[in-house]
């Protein structure tokens, strides 16, 4: 790693200890920006990498809400707002148990580029809580809901913060954080969040946005080395709106998906996933993926082992971080994988990107390949303002253009930098030159 960029990852270190997520997010950038600060000197000199790795405001406050017993519960609430050199703070909300600072901050730091990487005027940001959704009623998700937005909301607003879904935050929690929201502000200011539903200010596509945009991605790599998706054989981990969205585009585009997976083990079905009875078990009963193959003649379930021992030739990691390892990489390339395409941030460990690399298969880094999700709520943000409203067509044709020109800015900055066909320096090249031209730009802020 150059002198200067190895000197601001140990100020990260020194600065932010314990963060292991974000640790890792901000060495897999900073590794891929030599040649960059070399040719510009000028964001070495007005220290822009140090600025880039040090969020504008980190903000922590306390959760209280009451469960369906009476009993009063605490959680924890973050929002980070990282950067907003190129736009509001942009970026989701996750309720899960393992929502700490660290995973915030490595959320909110990859989100930076990949917002900067669909051309849109929006910065990084991104936020949640430790509380667990699952298992609570409706009505415990409402309260506390409604007691994490009534902190909040003194943050957020269409031209300084707009949250967003992540892990555990859907339509139904959108709703009643926004309906909080406007309590409070007195105001339908509907750019205020994105996700929300069709009836009031949502948009068409945004619930499959994030699982279409990856298999866009995918396709043009395909195209770009004269092939394409028909017949391929993929699996895909994860059985959550990701997952689901990138498997319906799968079966549309003819490639046949034959695994995915929950957090309780895996499915294969040989024939193809039936996307309806998928959606049936796991969006309108809630159940576990192995219910799937219960109902499914010729489908099997697995409930130890991986999802990536599953032969196929692409693979789309679509539930969490640090989910497919260096073994996992290894089966997946011994079965002749040829493109990996992150559905989730950063799900592939450092060990499994490299082994990759090395075996010459295509990778393809989430801030990239799962932009589709960010780009299609900058659209929302564009409807909201205009009072507006488009078609499916329309934005799922906006989200395709949209990922075809990340994909085109991905190769072309590697190759401009010596590294062809590299789609991880391709896309951390190009977010960080956008995000650090504008801060210069802006001054010293």
């Amino acid at each position: 790693m150059d002198e200067k960029l190895q000197h601001a990852y140990d100020e990260v270190l020194r600065r932010n200890p314990g963060e292991s997520e974000f640790h890792q997010a901000v060495l897999e950038v900073l590794d891929t920006l030599g040649p960059v600060v070399a040719k510009h000197p000028e964001y070495a000199d007005a220290a822009i990498i140090e600025r880039i790795c040090e969020p504008e405001r980190q903000i922590i406050f306390r959760v209280p809400w009451v469960d369906d017993q009476g009993q009063t519960r605490i959680n924890r609430g973050f929002r980070v707002e990282f950067n907003s050199a190129l736009g509001p703070y942009k970026g989701g909300l996750r309720f899960h148990p393992s929502v700490y600072l660290g995973i915030v901050k490595f959320l909110g730091f990859e989100q930076i580029f990949k917002n900067a990487l669909t051309g849109l005027p929006i910065g990084g940001g991104k936020g949640g809580s430790d509380f667990d959704p699952k298992g609570r009623s409706d009505a415990e998700i409402m309260r506390f809901c409604q007691s994490f937005m009534t902190e909040l909301y003194r943050h957020i607003g269409e031209y300084t913060d707009v949250p967003a879904g992540d892990i555990g935050v859907g339509g139904r929690e959108i709703g009643y954080l926004f309906g909080q929201y406007k309590r409070i502000t007195n105001r339908y200011e509907s750019g205020v969040l994105t996700g929300k539903g069709l009836g009031w200010g949502g948009s068409r596509v945004r619930t499959e946005a994030t699982g279409y945009g990856t298999v866009f991605f995918v396709d043009e790599i395909l195209r770009s080395r004269g092939d394409d998706l028909e017949g391929k054989k993929v699996a895909v981990s994860g059985s959550g709106n990701v997952a689901i969205y990138a498997i319906e585009k799968l079966q549309q585009l003819g490639a046949v998906v034959v695994a995915c997976s929950d957090s309780g083990g895996y499915v294969v079905d040989e024939a193809g996933i039936d996307l309806a009875l998928l959606k049936d078990v796991k969006e309108a009963r809630r159940q576990r993926i192995s219910h799937y193959a219960d109902e499914r003649s010729g489908a099997t379930f697995v409930d130890d082992g991986s999802v990536w021992s599953v032969p196929c030739e692409i693979a789309l990691p679509c539930a969490t971080q640090n989910e497919l390892d260096d073994t996992d990489a290894g089966a997946l390339i011994r079965n002749g994988v040829q493109v990996v395409a992150e559905g989730a941030n950063m799900p592939c460990t450092p060990e499994a990107v490299r082994a990759f690399a090395d075996a010459g298969v295509a990778f393809a880094p989430g801030k990239a390949a799962n932009a589709g999700g960010v780009a299609t709520s900058a659209l929302e943000m564009q409807q909201n303002a205009s009072r507006d409203s488009w078609g499916f067509e329309h934005t799922e044709q906006r989200l395709a253009e949209i990922m075809r020109n990340i994909h085109r800015s991905c190769l072309t900055a590697a190759d401009e930098y010596g590294q062809p066909g590299n789609y991880v320096a391709g896309a951390n090249i190009v977010g960080f030159t956008q995000v650090a031209d504008a801060m210069l730009a802006l001054g010293v802020i």
